[in-house]
């Protein structure tokens, strides 16, 4: 059986690692959706980019390239299932929002918060509020909903 990494109670907050936006880790996200797009044919992303083209991005009034906002929300997500496992990819949810460019050799650090419980028959609806920050300041932000056995989290509990 599953042991949480953390306790669900409401106001429970947990942050994931850190992760230096450094030039190659943010072209080889891009870099890999371009390879598996020419693979499958489904789509293409056209160069240059914002994300992996310098001059190109400060045409566009950034200061250099900004990681592909998807990067932020994968962080969540991944952060979410080492947390809840299978209750979070089976049947929750993730909903995002980017709210500023995460720039290179910025640090990147996910997390989420319990907002609310939900007890329904045989599991608990967990609400959460995720998002991730650069450099201390928020960069994504959004909601989460993972079920979880009510008996995982009545054991938790009693363990304490």
């Amino acid at each position: 059986m599953t042991k949480f990494h953390v306790e669900l109670e409401v106001g429970a907050r947990v942050n994931g690692p850190k992760f230096a936006m450094t030039r190659e880790r943010m072209r080889w996200y891009c870099d890999a959706l371009e390879t598996a797009a020419a693979g499958t044919g489904e789509f293409i992303i056209a160069e240059p980019t914002i994300h992996t083209d310098d001059e190109y991005a400060r045409s566009q009034g950034l200061p250099g390239i900004i990681a592909d906002g998807m990067l932020s929300t994968n962080y969540i997500s991944a952060l979410l299932f080492q947390h809840f496992g299978m209750g979070y990819l089976e049947r929750g949810a993730l909903r995002t929002k980017f709210i500023r460019p995460v720039y290179e050799n910025e640090v990147v650090e996910p997390y989420f918060e319990v907002r609310a419980i939900h007890p329904e028959v045989d599991r608990e609806c967990v609400t959460l509020d995720v998002g991730c920050t650069a450099n201390g300041e928020l960069c994504t932000v959004g909601e989460a909903e993972v079920f979880v056995d009510s008996r995982m989290i009545r054991e938790e509990a009693g363990a304490r």
